[in-house]
């Protein structure tokens, strides 16, 4: 792979955070202090092994977080772009932001981040980042630690193997050519509705591996407001 090739991060905070009930998308709220986006902008600023950033922004929401960007001194965020109804949408927004740029290739490393993953840290970026030099796609996980069931009208039908389970967080990264080949294809399904990116590789790409490197426990999703609590006590101790 060539090495000129750039890294970038993409953050996606299309969502409104409705299950806060705060009136403004999560990403806003603040933690700490500090607005849970801009946790995560300077997760990725400080990272040496990420060279730009776009964030994917609710609409109505993007002169805030430029000002967030420029209060927290985040140098390398290059855009600020509209993203969609679904996570899909916002994903497939700032794949085509990167394609569109004139230094891009098929090989440009994608990194995709769910801003509500405020506490994501140094090592995990550049463990993905790392994996992402020798295979197309990876993501941080990390085991299940509970017992995962699967349900059907009220009643478990089956109990997998928890330790062959691991529970799938993010970045996850790709090579951008492979990542916008298996959203071309995901669009023309009207039957599978994914969750994360990586799915997506599965289903339409199913000759490529997906790695894995290890994820923290520290890396929550910030979901719903007990979340907000959480994260802040993590910071504090």
């Amino acid at each position: 792979m060539p090495t000129d090739q750039p890294t970038i991060a993409a953050v996606l905070a299309g969502g409104t955070g409705a299950r806060m009930g705060a009136g403004v998308p999560k990403q806003l709220l603040e933690v700490a202090g500090k607005p849970v986006l801009r946790h995560t902008l300077e997760a990725f600023e400080a990272s040496g092994a990420v060279d730009r950033i776009v964030l994917v922004m609710a609409e109505g929401h993007h002169e805030a977080a430029w000002t967030i960007a420029k209060t927290a001194n985040v140098t390398k965020l290059s855009a600020v772009i509209a993203g969609g109804a679904t996570r899909v949408d916002s994903s497939v927004a700032a794949i085509r932001w990167a394609q569109a740029q004139p230094w891009s290739t098929p090989e440009t490393r994608l990194l995709i981040h769910d801003a509500a993953r405020m506490l994501v840290s140094a090592r995990i970026i550049a463990a993905v980042v790392d994996e992402l030099e020798v295979n197309p796609v990876v993501t941080a996980a990390i085991p299940s630690s509970d017992t995962v069931v699967e349900v059907e009208g009220g009643r478990i039908t089956a109990v997998p193997d928890r330790s062959r389970l691991a529970r799938v967080q993010t970045p996850q990264g790709f090579r951008l050519g492979l990542i916008a080949a298996a959203h071309e294809a995901a669009a023309a399904d009207p039957d599978f509705a994914p969750t994360d990116d990586c799915s997506i590789v599965l289903r339409y790409r199913p000759d490529v591996p997906v790695r894995i490197v290890a994820g923290s426990e520290r890396n929550l999703k910030v979901t719903e407001p007990s979340d907000l609590a959480v994260a802040e006590a993590l910071l504090r101790r």
